[in-house]
């Protein structure tokens, strides 16, 4: 029998895929903690997730490693994190990995102290050093080293680097937002807009949706035509391109290349969610019905592949496949005529740059980049769909990429959100209907007796008390779906939400809210999280929220914690609005 280690015992698909490592991993636990003290040893916190490209090499080529393990296990306690299960802890530590080295990712590597100070951060370490790349071996072996000859210095390091990063990464600045924020927004997104292949950056490029949003709304209110065009660019680009799923639909996550064609292939809930609403936004204010096509494609893949029978959404899909990246995806020219036959085959491969060189790595990632989507006649636009089905059933036999089946609510959230908007704004009661069947699942599954918020379910359970992304996404998504019903079960259940999200996480001394609860786990610092990447913010999201909440109830103290909590960093949003676009979707006169 093959040994197993103590993620054996956990929920977690990313923990339960390095359960037969022969390292030694612990799962966050007090009992590691207690060990390391113990045996005065060193942490080894490895953070990941189950759909990591990088986390995979990793674990192929360190993780199952014998000569890793020993080092690992003789000298090191080594515990292993799920990002996604445990985000406060990911949220802590990258902030620390941040503040040390300039950049983080994942896998995040960190050596701590056993009072969870950590001392190093790094993300991807090969087994051996290669290419200026320093090995892990090589790491371990110095680290250990440097821990008996001078271990109290780097005790008083780690307390050290944990002051300097409270005070940097806790230091937001109290401001009112100013008149001009929107016209900032707007100038420093058409600073950085790629006119030649859309989007706000050269590469990699992600697709960030809130731009998207706010372009459309100041375009539209504003009547802007330059903002219009740039957000109608950017999302007919990225439908385009390879980035779109072009036979079984979706986003994957970004591109790495400047014209969209190459994806990192890895396809998450929380992006095709915050995109299709992007989408339906463009609908509703173009009458652009490929805005509508494109939406209800995002919506066919994620009720296809991501839908669980009970009712919520699955996390992601895998970059790859046997190995490999994007295997499942990709296709020869031979093999596409030889499926098709020589005529219907030849006249595919010309319509989606299918080509016998190839545009990735030998192989073809099917892209209209170029294309007039306005010039093909229904009779070729029908063929060609009937190829798509068949391209689909042939590619569905082929090996599948891992299914991460983690239903987190905060994810789950916005994509109740986007079906109940889009349900609305198509008039499309299916979309709506499965809304609702989500936002009952959870509500019934996911909150305890007691009330309170569970951020994860899995295999029938959930656990861990919620982030503050889970009550702000979660009750964004409830209102979205009280609006698309008027069923006040919704309304009264979102209103409940927000009372308990501001009992929990709000900062009586300075405004804002933590990111982790009061009755959470206390990790050695608490963060505020503000800041909009890929995902929304859970401060923007709660200010979307309570005025959407004051819109429907014109509660003034809804309106005042409103005020309070964009004053608490409106220093921040007005210096950096493209870094805070959700929280500028939120003024009133700028309201989604």
């Amino acid at each position: 029998m093959t040994n197993t280690n103590r993620l054996i015992h956990e929920k977690s698909p990313y923990l339960l895929q390095h359960a037969y490592n022969p390292v030694d991993w612990y799962p966050w636990s007090d009992e590691a903690f207690q060990k390391a003290k113990e045996e005065d040893k060193p942490i080894f916190l490895s953070i990941g997730y189950s759909t990591c490209r990088w986390c995979h090499n990793m674990n192929r080529e360190s993780f199952q490693d014998e000569e890793v393990a020993d080092i690992l296990n003789r000298y090191y306690v080594p515990i292993k994190v799920d990002r996604e299960e445990r985000p406060d802890i990911d949220k802590v530590y990258i902030t620390f990995a941040e503040a040390m080295t300039g950049s983080a990712g994942w896998p995040l590597n960190l050596i701590l102290t056993s009072h969870k100070k950590p001392f190093f951060a790094g993300t991807y370490f090969p087994k051996r050093t290669r290419n200026r790349m320093v090995g892990l071996i090589d790491l371990l072996d110095k680290v250990k080293k440097v821990w008996d000859k001078d271990k109290e210095n780097i005790i008083d390091e780690s307390n050290h680097i944990l002051e300097e990063v409270e005070y940097k990464y806790n230091s937001y600045f109290k401001e009112d937002i100013g008149e001009y924020i929107f016209i900032k927004t707007k100038e420093d997104l058409e600073n950085s807009f790629d006119d030649i292949n859309g989007g706000f950056s050269y590469r990699p490029k992600f697709p960030l949706p809130q731009y998207m949003l706010f372009l459309l709304e100041y375009g539209y209110k504003r009547k802007d035509e330059k903002a219009l065009a740039m957000a109608k660019y950017t999302l007919e680009s990225m439908y385009k391109g390879g980035i779109f799923d072009h036979i079984g639909f979706g986003f994957y996550r970004y591109s790495v290349d400047e014209k969209w064609l190459v994806p990192h292939f890895e396809k998450m809930l929380y992006d095709n969610a915050l995109l299709s609403i992007a989408y339906t936004k463009a609908y509703e204010i173009t009458g652009n019905s490929l805005y509508m096509e494109i939406t209800e494609k995002i919506f066919e893949f994620l009720l296809r592949d991501m839908s669980s029978q009970d009712g919520g959404f699955y996390a992601a899909l895998d970059a790859e496949t046997e190995g490999e990246e994007g295997k499942f995806y990709i296709f020869g020219y031979d093999e596409i005529v030889n499926l098709l036959g020589e005529e219907y085959g030849k006249f595919y491969c010309s319509y989606y740059d299918i080509t016998e060189n190839g545009n990735f790595e030998g192989k073809n990632i099917p892209n209209l980049i170029g294309k007039d989507l306005s010039s093909i006649t229904e009779v070729d636009k029908s063929k060609l769909d009937s190829m798509r089905d068949m391209l689909f059933s042939y590619r569905d036999n082929r090996t599948k990429p891992h299914r991460d089946e983690k239903i987190l609510i905060s994810w789950n959230g916005l994509i109740i959100a986007a079906l109940s908007y889009s349900g609305k704004v198509f008039g499309k009661k299916i979309y709506i209907d499965k809304a609702k069947k989500t936002a009952d699942f959870i509500i019934t599954n996911c909150i305890d007796k007691e009330g309170r918020l569970l951020s994860t379910y899995i295999n029938g359970e959930a656990y861990n008390f919620g982030f503050l992304e889970d009550y702000a996404f979660l009750i964004y998504g409830l209102l979205e779906l009280y609006e698309a019903t008027e069923d006040q079960v919704y309304l009264e259940i979102g209103k409940k939400l927000i009372k308990d999200m501001l009992n929990l996480f709000w900062d009586d001394k300075d405004g804002g809210l933590f990111y982790y609860s009061s009755i959470s786990e206390e990790l050695i610092f608490r963060p505020k999280d503000v800041y909009d990447g890929a995902i929304p913010s859970g401060n923007s999201m709660a200010a979307l929220d309570l005025i959407k909440l004051y819109t429907i109830t014109k509660d003034e103290e809804i309106y005042e914690k409103y005020r309070k909590l964009l004053n608490a960093f409106g220093g921040n949003i007005n210096s950096s609005p493209t870094s805070h676009v959700y929280s500028v979707l939120s003024l009133p006169n700028l309201i989604l």
